[in-house]
């Protein structure tokens, strides 16, 4: 691979490359500055860059050169979400009016990636503070007419289209998912409080989930592990270490139990990711996983629970700012949702969390029995930016509420999902699959998705 085009490579190919000196981390940086210069203006992945990247780089190479190598994303060029503060960048969380009102600091995450060598190349656009499923006015490389999904939009045209490589998302009910699916690159939410979240801008503090987009599953696992572990200033976090062996990335889906929800998850499909999702389910049954079927009724409710949780708790956080009136200096569709949370009811938000807690132990049950839940991550590919609705199966539906149909329920539960690419449909548009284990059981869940990246040749699917 030539320098020009080290774009393309994961992040677990570039490491050992840069640790013995066949490639240098000022000529990766330089590598995807030149991309950012030519391409981004088009497809507004970032809506900032750091003015100390490049000198970050040559600290890494002067280090590595010396014999002081820090590991697998030492000098590697990694693009931060708008929603986590960062020391040598503004954060404002998608908002556009309005100018920086966050400290500079590094949250937790932001700082273990530092202390591991990485090199922060710029802060990527955001559906504004975390609603929202299009991240306007970024464009999906794949079609650049339609959406990259959202809210970590950016960030998944970043690793579409060779930006970065690799990018964090935050994901409250699949918004690291649903980019990665739309823009056919690995998006994965670890378990709930795996990740401190100190330093990222809250929408609900019960749901809001740290995790990576990366070219690969091993890249997923890699950088989650680097982030996770202790977080004091996070009363969620789980200060769990999530390590990695071998048996993420070598062991086999041989004697592995996979569940298939088909009254949810498999309803109203686009008939390209349906058939797309089935291929994969015949190909991991091939290498000797059991796939069993089950049903979940209470998911018809599921919904307006999380609707219902977020609701209340991103009108919690901009209480001030809904009583100051600087909610006017919102998106009109943001501004709706965060005043729509003063209609829900104290008895509204405490039916929604007996809801969640039901769910919680339904699945600890289905859990007991399978050791991944397979779906599609999204019923369709992505749509026309702009296009409020979609159809699916001959019937009209919100666009947001098609596209979060399948990751949302992960949230509510805390368990880790990965979406990785499956596929293209018959207009060249990635389709994504998704993978889900028991909470705290994150290992699982990179090992199955590692077993069908290895199946499919590869999961980045990245525009030249």
């Amino acid at each position: 691979m030539s320098g020009t085009e080290l774009w393309r490579a994961p992040i677990e190919s570039l490491a050992p490359r840069i640790a013995d000196g066949q490639i240098d981390s000022v000529e990766l940086f330089d590598c995807y500055a030149e991309r950012i210069a030519r391409l981004d203006g088009r497809l507004g992945a970032y809506v900032a860059l750091s003015g100390l990247a490049r000198k970050t780089a040559e600290t890494a190479r002067d280090e590595i050169r010396a014999g002081r190598y820090r590991g697998p994303l030492h000098g590697i060029p990694i693009a931060v979400k708008d929603n986590y503060t960062t020391s040598d960048m503004p954060t404002r969380a998608g908002q556009v009016a309005v100018k920086n009102e966050y400290p500079m600091v590094d949250g937790a995450a932001v700082a273990r990636l530092r202390a591991a060598g990485a090199v922060l190349i710029g802060k990527t656009r955001m559906h504004e503070f975390a609603w929202g499923m299009e991240t306007p006015p970024a464009r999906n490389p794949w079609d650049e007419a339609r959406t990259p999904g959202g809210s970590s939009g950016g960030s998944g045209v970043a690793m579409a289209a060779g930006l970065a490589a690799g990018a964090l998302g935050s994901d409250t009910g699949g918004s690291i998912r649903i980019p990665a699916s739309l823009c056919g690159c690995v998006g994965f939410k670890p378990t709930f409080g795996l990740i401190g979240r100190s330093g990222i801008i809250p929408h609900s503090w019960s749901l809001d989930t740290a995790g990576p987009l990366t070219s690969s599953v091993r890249d997923a696992a890699l950088i989650a592990s680097v982030m996770s572990g202790p977080d004091i200033a996070d009363p969620g976090a789980t200060g769990q270490i999530l390590s990695l062996g071998t048996d993420v990335v070598n062991a086999g889906v041989d004697g592995m139990t996979i569940g298939l929800c088909r009254n949810h998850f498999f309803e109203a499909l686009d008939e390209d990711v349906a058939l797309s999702v089935e291929k994969r389910i015949e190909g991991l049954a091939a290498a000797g996983a059991r796939i069993v079927e089950f049903s979940l009724p209470e998911l018809a409710c599921g919904l307006g629970a999380i609707f219902a949780i977020e609701l209340a708790s991103s009108t919690s956080y901009h209480a001030l700012r809904l009583r100051d009136g600087r909610s006017e200096a919102m998106a009109p569709d943001v501004r709706l949702l965060v005043e729509m949370g003063r209609l829900v009811s104290a008895a509204d938000y405490l039916h929604a969390e007996r809801y969640r807690r039901t769910l919680c132990q339904r699945m600890a049950q289905v859990f007991s029995e399978v050791d991944i839940v397979l779906t599609p991550t999204s019923p369709l590919t992505a749509w026309p930016t702009g296009q409020s609705e979609v159809m699916l199966a001959g019937r009209r539906e919100s666009a947001l509420a098609a596209s979060w149909r399948f990751t949302y329920p992960w949230n509510l539960i805390g368990a880790p999902a990965i979406s990785l690419p499956c596929g293209k449909d018959r207009r060249g548009l990635p389709i994504g699959l998704q993978l889900v284990a028991a909470p705290q059981d994150d290992i699982t869940a990179l090992r199955c998705a590692a077993i069908v990246e290895a199946q499919l040749g590869g999961s980045a699917l990245k525009i030249g």
